[in-house]
C-alpha cells in the first residue's frame, strides 16, 4: 500500500495497560449496577414524617436543624492541612538516606514553609478559640479596674 504509512504502536504499550482498563471497567461496572438497583428496589414513598427526626419514641424538643458556628470549623481545617503534611514528613524519613542533600533541603524548604504559614496563622488569630462574644466580654473585663491581667490574657 502506497501513501500515507500510519504509526504503529507496539503490542507492550497496550498490554500493560490491560489490567488498568479491566480494572476501570470493573469499577464502572459495580457503580452502576449499585446506582442501578437501589434506584428500582428503593422506596420512593415522599411523606411528612419522613422529614422528622427520629427520637426513638421521645417527644422531640426543638427542631432537629441548628447552626454549628463557622468558627470551629477553620481549626478543623488548618488540623487536616497540617496534619497531612506528617505524611510527607514521614515518606521522607523511609527515603532520607536515598534522597541525600538533595532532599534534606527540599525537607528543609517544605518545613520552612510549613512554620511561616503556621506563623502567619497565629499572627492573625486564626488559632484562637475565643469567639467574638468572649473576646469582647474579656476586654470590658481588663483594664485599670477589670478582674484580668493583660500581662496574662491577650487580646
Amino acid at each position: 500500500m502506497s501513501g500515507v504509512k500510519c504509526l504503529e504502536l507496539p503490542n507492550e504499550v497496550f498490554d500493560g495497560l490491560k489490567p488498568f482498563l479491566f480494572y476501570f471497567a470493573l469499577v464502572l461496572a459495580v457503580v452502576v449496577i449499585m446506582l442501578g438497583l437501589s434506584y428500582f428496589l428503593g422506596q420512593r414513598k415522599t411523606a411528612h414524617h419522613k422529614n422528622l427526626p427520629f427520637e426513638s419514641g421521645i417527644v422531640s424538643v426543638g427542631s432537629a436543624q441548628f447552626r454549628i458556628s463557622v468558627h470551629f470549623y477553620l481549626p478543623a481545617i488548618l488540623f487536616i492541612i497540617f496534619d497531612l503534611e506528617v505524611v510527607f514528613l514521614f515518606a521522607w524519613a523511609v527515603s532520607v538516606r536515598e534522597a541525600g542533600w538533595l532532599g534534606f533541603i527540599e525537607i528543609s524548604i517544605f518545613i520552612f514553609i510549613l512554620i511561616g504559614a503556621l506563623f502567619y496563622l497565629w499572627r492573625i488569630g486564626a488559632l484562637d478559640w475565643r469567639t467574638l462574644t468572649q473576646k469582647r466580654e474579656l476586654k470590658t473585663l481588663s483594664g485599670p479596674g477589670g478582674v484580668t491581667n493583660k500581662k496574662e490574657f491577650k487580646l
